[in-house]
């Protein structure tokens, strides 16, 4: 490894909707994170890992910040606080659409003592006079960060963002084998998919009360076999996500079967159930098991 080797964290935060997770897959080149119109819809901590011969970036995608209102918004929360707590390097993502900030988010960039990036995302939906003004109020918000317009989506001017974060990153060896894109498991990914159709196929309260468990993950030469629960807190809401017949969850199963086979490139027998587990949302020993660790 050569000695002036550079390796370092850098931890995406932002409101909802900033499109952090679409940032994340645009910067790592994989699809990490799985991105919806919907608000809330990433609630681990999910690193993406980048690597060149004399370089390592490890991208952090946190939860969107929300007011807690049940203890699993306390733990995505928690991994907001983390990741400002151990980073390198901190993207906090605007959306140059909106101008929806929370002052309590502000104030945990206010002390940070490591580089800070005010990333504008989405400039595709905005005019140059309105980021010009974004641009000047943010230098004035956070005089000694970084200012940054972008677009995730059409990856306009991601690399600047790329070339200025490889500048700043510390001198280190790499934290992660060169040969690996992620923290995360492959059960993990396959439950974030099928949470993921989820929120694209179902309304109102339902994408927020559901979570994902793989129960069982065989994976043969020729054929992956995979058992999954879907969990709801209410029996209305188990008969909803069947839908009549069947014939929702049905079609949450053809769809995750799709994109599970095109990422692991094997053919794969799915099976999903629906089960209750009342206020998961507010009890600690089943976030646990869902893999909610920072309680």
């Amino acid at each position: 490894m050569k000695k002036n080797h550079k390796a370092g964290f850098v931890n995406i935060i932002g409101m909802p909707n900033a499109g952090k997770s679409t940032l994340m897959n645009a910067l790592t080149g994989e699809k990490l994170s799985i991105v919806t119109s919907k608000v809330q819809t990433t609630r681990h901590r999910v690193m993406g890992i980048v690597n060149g011969d004399d370089f390592q970036l490890v991208y952090s995608d946190t939860p969107g910040f929300v007011k807690p209102h049940c203890v699993l918004h306390k733990a995505m929360l928690k991994y907001i606080e983390i990741a400002i707590e151990d980073g390198d390097i901190i993207l906090y993502i605007v959306d140059a659409s909106s101008s929806n900030q929370d002052k309590d988010l502000l104030k945990l960039l206010e002390n940070i003592k490591i580089p800070l990036f005010i990333v504008i995302n989405k400039i595709d939906l905005s005019n140059q006079n309105t980021i010009e003004t974004m641009v000047e109020y943010w230098h004035i918000q956070f005089p000694e960060a970084f200012i940054i317009p972008v677009s995730a989506l059409y990856k306009a001017n991601l690399d600047v963002l790329f070339n200025n974060l490889i500048k700043l990153l510390p001198e280190s060896p790499p934290y992660f084998p060169k040969d690996e894109l992620t923290n995360k498991s492959l059960r993990f990914f396959v439950s974030e998919i099928i949470r993921e159709k989820i929120f694209l196929n179902y309304y109102k309260e339902i994408p927020y009360c559901t979570e994902v468990i793989i129960e069982q993950f065989l994976e043969n030469e020729n054929l992956v076999k995979i058992n999954a629960v879907i969990y709801v807190e209410k029996e209305s809401q188990k008969a909803i996500i069947l839908g009549d017949k069947g014939s929702a969850i049905k079609k949450i199963g053809i769809e995750s079967r799709k994109d599970i086979e095109k990422m692991i490139d094997n053919h794969v027998y799915l099976d999903i159930a629906v089960k209750v587990s009342k206020k998961w949302r507010d009890n600690p020993i089943q976030l646990k098991r869902f893999g909610f660790t920072e309680l």
